[in-house]
């Protein structure tokens, strides 16, 4: 099967619409489970989380996932690279996808220089990582379980060279902390042939006082990393917009909020600027997470 192929069978498989729960990190199995089994009934695509170095296994977390599931896709957004062999990634996706055929999306990525280094591994020449990386992974793929449907394989990438890797490696890109706006250059990176999928935090809240707080402070966490404050800088924001938690400017590009309307209004900014499938991340606990899912659930969600 061509990665053209590959693409389009995920296109039909995760329809337009997932979720990406940080909050499931440190949810317990049974509540992990539970979220799961109400996220597939609400009718979302996919189900992604993330790593956080010194967290859950992502592998093991998705198995977890599945297990509870019927036909929920799971995507881990993303391995970390730094942290396994190319044919231990390879391996452990390859098992998963072969255990849920067509139920496994695998987004890998270099993450942050800063956990990186605390970790006691070493960052460096992420591109030229990446890239020897990936196909280290191809070696690998030889001699893994067979499974009738292909595993499709993303990058986490943010900026034009990276991008370029994941169009000529992989079946395409996981972005993450991006406003609607760089959408559009991912496209026109990677291509028509290749799958473009954002995560896009939400607030489902109107007044705007009480919205921007909870969004800032998911804001703030991330603008602590210098790549992603460098990527910020290439769309157009700048250093003052970095102060205090992010401007209302920025705060206000990175995470919608507000009614139904507003939220499915940046959904759609993605949608029509060359998205396949964009990953709500709704900001709070668990239990207010899965809340705001539902409420989003009509105005989102076919049928």
């Amino acid at each position: 099967m061509t990665t053209a192929d590959t693409v389009n069978a995920v296109r039909q498989r995760l329809g337009r619409v997932g979720v990406w729960l940080g909050a499931l990190r440190t949810a317990g199995a049974d509540a992990g489970r539970y979220t799961a089994q109400r996220v597939e009934e609400l009718g979302y695509g996919s189900l992604w989380t993330g790593e956080r170095l010194g967290g859950k296994e992502p592998f093991a977390e998705s198995a977890v996932l599945m297990a509870a599931t019927s036909k929920i896709v799971t995507g881990i957004g993303i391995a970390n690279i730094w942290t396994r062999h190319p044919s231990v990634m390879q391996q452990g996706a390859a098992t998963l996808n072969a255990a849920w055929p067509g139920r496994f999306v695998l987004a890998v990525g270099v993450g942050n220089a800063e956990a990186v280094s605390s970790s006691g591994l070493t960052y460096d020449k992420p591109l030229d990582h990446m890239s020897r990386y990936l196909a280290g992974m191809d070696a690998a793929s030889g001699g893994g379980p067979v499974c009738e449907r292909p595993l499709p394989r993303l990058v986490g990438a943010l900026r034009p060279k990276m991008l370029e890797v994941a169009r000529d490696q992989a079946d395409g890109v996981h972005t993450f902390f991006v406003p609607a706006s760089h959408t559009p250059l991912a496209r026109a990176v990677l291509g028509p042939d290749r799958l473009v999928i954002p995560e896009q935090a939400v607030v489902l809240a109107t007044d705007a006082t009480e919205a921007r707080g909870i969004a800032r402070e998911h804001v703030d966490f991330y603008l602590r990393l210098p790549n992603l404050r460098n990527n910020l800088r290439a769309l157009g924001y700048s250093d003052d917009d970095f102060e205090t938690g992010g401007s209302d400017r920025l705060v206000d590009a990175l995470v919608a909020w507000g009614d139904e309307t507003a939220i499915t209004r940046r959904i759609h900014e993605h949608l029509d600027a060359g998205a396949d499938h964009v990953l709500l991340q709704p900001l709070g606990d668990l239990g207010t997470t899965v809340d705001q899912l539902d409420r989003l659930a009509p105005a989102l969600l076919p049928g």
